[in-house]
């Protein structure tokens, strides 16, 4: 048995060695010629219909020339292997190769019914003059064609893709789209990413999947999608949008400027998705007369997380977590979190009613259940007087059930208001209630005074720029936060939940970080220590370093420190 299992292993690696030695590198280049070999630079094919029709093999390599343009539609062909994936790239130096389609085909780049393909470093424009139907830059499409396994999109910049004026649904211009469907088979993606690319206006959409298989009834979704580290900008309608998925993964990406051509869209919102983590992205400058929030727990979709993001400056909201009532292909919206997340100043539409769409910083509608909003820091600004918690209108009928709002804080420097119509269950508890709250629910551990953040109001543009909405030292939310099981490891820095003090309220979990590096370390016991020695015994008159609250700096706050660096180490 063990000289057949070698032999075996023999076989198998012998294959895979035949198969990485059949490997072959092409380049394209103008100056190049389509009778060339295209197996080195010298000899480098010409056009993209050259690419277009070769039938690559598995480890194969395409090179397009830095600071060259193509026009056309690059439609390779072929599939690679796993472990051997056919890639498309550039060489030289120079901005990457541009190919543009120029209105004269749906899309820039179609990959249909392949698998194991990664395109990189590319330029992919589809721009006319006149409205393009089903425009597109790079369309990923499989038709029953299977499982689809890694497919690679890095370091795209994608820009100025043409679409009709149709709109919401229906509409055309998406950065990236992919599609699976199939009548006698079925087909989904495994291994979808989609990584550091730029894209900008986009007369539809930035990212945009869709499945023909989104319905409950005909459930078969797309698995190990992650879409991160993208930059989308200027996009008519949605942002970044995964449909029909199970476990995708939405991270480190920025959305600034998403429906600015259509009325309805949010920006960014998994749909008909299970088990999705939203998670350290940055959302602003969305707007819409219906929706317009920066981030949406959308129907048919359970047990999905939105944590560690940051929204600010969007015309509607914060959240929206909404569903129609209940069918066959509907299970409703269940289980959202939404966890340590920062939002300032959203909702600054305008704050006349439209379809039930009007401004609220979180609008939960709908057959929404176990809704859990906790440790999360809202900023209401000064010129805003709009529901910050608006649970006030059904769907169809049909009203939220189970909203459990724990550990926030909800600073409002403007008014905040509240709406419950036939809303059910719904819970609060250790929750800051600061500034001009009308009619805020009953909360039996509530919090009314300053929370002490380091100074609101003050984030920018950045993930980076969130310092200010730090707990400061003696800040009433410090432990006042309640047990929450299952809550996630970290704030929104990175700091382990709970310290030694138990929960904080609010995004930020308070360790004594004074050189603010994220770190408590020895530079932090030298501060500390420094400050100490300069007060002798005055008090501490903006309690950095009181860490006791008793207006003095010594061995209890010396005390209280070197638990919080054990803790955190």
């Amino acid at each position: 048995m063990c000289k057949k299992l070698k032999y075996l292993l023999s076989l198998l690696l012998l294959l895979v060695l035949s198969t990485a030695a059949q490997a072959t590198d092409y380049y394209v280049s103008p100056s190049g010629n389509d009778a060339n070999s295209g197996t080195s630079q010298e000899q480098a094919w010409q056009t993209i219909s050259k690419v277009n029709s070769t039938t690559f093999s598995a480890g194969d390599r395409i090179f397009f020339k830095a600071g060259t343009g193509y026009t056309g539609r690059l439609y390779p062909q072929g599939s690679g292997t796993e472990g051997s994936p056919i890639i498309i790239d550039m060489y030289g130096e120079g901005n990457k190769p541009c190919i543009d389609a120029n209105g004269l085909f749906e899309e820039a780049v179609l990959l249909y019914n392949i698998e194991y393909w990664e395109i990189n470093n590319l330029e992919i424009t589809n721009w006319t003059t006149s409205l393009l139907p089903q425009g597109k830059g790079v369309y990923i499409h499989i038709n029953d064609f299977g499982t689809a396994h890694h497919i690679y999109l890095k370091n795209l910049y994608i820009h100025d893709i043409r679409g009709d004026d149709s709109g919401h649904n229906s509409g055309s211009g998406d950065g990236i789209k992919w599609l699976n469907e199939g009548s006698s088979v079925l087909s989904r993606f495994d291994g979808l990413l989609i990584e550091d690319c730029h894209i900008v206006r986009c007369d539809l959409d930035g990212i945009w999947g869709w499945s023909e298989y989104w319905a409950r009834d005909n459930w078969y979704p797309s698995l190990n999608v992650v879409i991160r580290g993208n930059l989308v900008e200027d996009v008519g309608l949605h942002g970044i949008v995964p449909i029909g998925c199970d476990g995708a993964l939405v991270e480190y990406n920025v959305l600034r400027g998403a429906v600015q051509k259509y009325g309805s869209g949010c920006g960014i919102w998994p749909w008909s998705c299970d088990n999705t983590i939203v998670q350290f992205n940055e959302a602003s400058e969305v707007q819409g007369s219906w929706d317009g929030w920066g981030f949406d727990s959308d129907w048919n979709s359970q047990n999905n997380i939105f944590q560690y993001n940051y929204s600010h400056d969007n015309e509607v909201g914060f959240m929206l977590v909404c569903a129609p009532p209940k069918e066959s292909w509907n299970i409703g919206t269940i289980g959202t979190i939404v966890r340590y997340n920062i939002s300032e100043n959203d909702g600054w539409g305008s704050q006349e009613p439209n379809d039930n769409h009007y401004p609220a910083t979180i609008r939960i509608i709908g057959a929404c259940e176990d809704t859990y909003v906790y440790g999360n820091t809202i900023y209401l600004g000064s010129t805003l007087d709009i529901p910050l918690l608006d649970l006030g209108y059904s769907w169809g009928g049909a009203w939220s059930n189970g909203n459990y709002f724990y550990n926030n804080i909800f600073y409002a420097d403007g008014r905040a208001n509240y709406t419950f119509g036939s809303s059910t269950n719904n819970v609060f508890s250790n929750n800051v209630w600061y500034g001009d709250h009308n009619s805020p629910p009953y909360d039996p551990n509530a919090i009314t005074a300053d929370p002490m953040l380091v100074n609101p109001n003050s984030g920018g543009d950045g993930i980076d720029t969130l310092d200010g909405y730090k707990l400061q030292a003696g800040s009433p939310c410090i432990g006042a936060g309640m047990f929450i099981a299952n809550s996630g490891r970290y704030d929104f820095w990175g700091y382990q939940i709970p310290s030694p003090d138990g929960f904080d309220v609010g995004a930020h979990q308070y360790y004594p970080d004074f050189n603010n590096d994220k770190v408590i370390n020895f530079l932090d016991y030298a501060e500390l220590a420094g400050a100490w020695g300069t007060s002798l015994g005055e008090p501490d008159f903006d309690d950095t370093y009181d860490l006791y609250d008793d207006d003095a700096i010594d061995m209890v706050d010396f005390e209280i420190f070197s638990a919080e660096w054990l803790w955190g180490m």
